[in-house]
């Protein structure tokens, strides 16, 4: 157990040594990358597991500025898995926000059910804890972002309802009626009116590339919808 205690301090310290070095050839992320990720499986095996966690989520971050994806959401999972064995307050935090990051390259590779999947789970889990609550419009929107960008209209309604039983409040926010509004624009067709939506939301809370990027994919399935109309009058 204390060897790997002792492997695991040395791969991480080798690891920390590379992220500071410049390198003219490869990436230095990718390097401190393999570091720490052998870091983290030997804290692993010595069942230190809030250890092994922060590891993984340092290694996701090395995948991430390496601009691999994939990668990075495999560490979160990991990451996730070790927390799962902890009864740490702040693990369990971690872990979520661990989730969250695979909902968010789900999302972006287009995987919507899961990343839904996540992003309500994490949501009715964080009613039952007081200093979560706070994020749970911020999760039903994510999840609503990702509903929007299936392009099923009954979908996106019934998904507004089970939000609205979830958590009584969430139909008095502002994230509530963006949804509302933009399920209504996705129904009429209209392209003119979805952008009003979506600027008239960013002029008082400025939306992050995450979420435009997916507002900017239903707006192209809407025109794409618009001139496929327009061709067949």
């Amino acid at each position: 157990m204390s060897d790997h205690l002792a492997k695991a301090q040395e791969f991480e310290k080798k690891a920390e040594k590379k992220i500071k070095s410049w390198s003219l050839f490869g990436s230095r992320y990718d390097d401190a990358a393999e570091l720490y990720a052998k870091s983290a499986n030997h804290f692993k095996l010595a069942k230190s597991w809030d250890r092994a966690g922060s590891l993984y989520v340092i290694l996701s971050d090395c995948h991430l500025k390496s601009d691999n994806k994939h990668e990075a959401a495999i560490a979160c999972v990991d990451a996730a898995n070790c927390y799962k064995k902890t009864s740490n307050k702040e693990a369990t935090t971690s872990a979520n926000q661990c989730k969250l990051k695979v909902a968010q390259f789900s999302a972006q590779q287009e995987q919507y059910q899961k990343a839904i999947e996540i992003y309500e789970k994490i949501a009715r889990q964080s009613l039952n804890i007081n200093l979560l609550k706070y994020g749970v419009r911020g999760h039903l929107l994510n999840a609503g972002l990702c509903q929007l960008c299936r392009g099923d209209v009954v979908a996106i309604t019934n998904a507004l309802e089970r939000y609205e039983n979830l958590d009584l409040t969430f139909s008095r926010t502002r994230e509530y009626k963006f949804l509302a509004d933009l399920a209504t624009t996705i129904e009429e067709e209209d392209v003119t009116k979805f952008t009003h939506v979506v600027r008239e939301f960013d002029s008082i809370t400025r939306l992050d590339p995450w979420k435009t990027t997916l507002l900017w994919r239903v707006k192209e399935a809407l025109k794409a919808k618009e001139l496929e109309e327009d061709d067949l009058t």
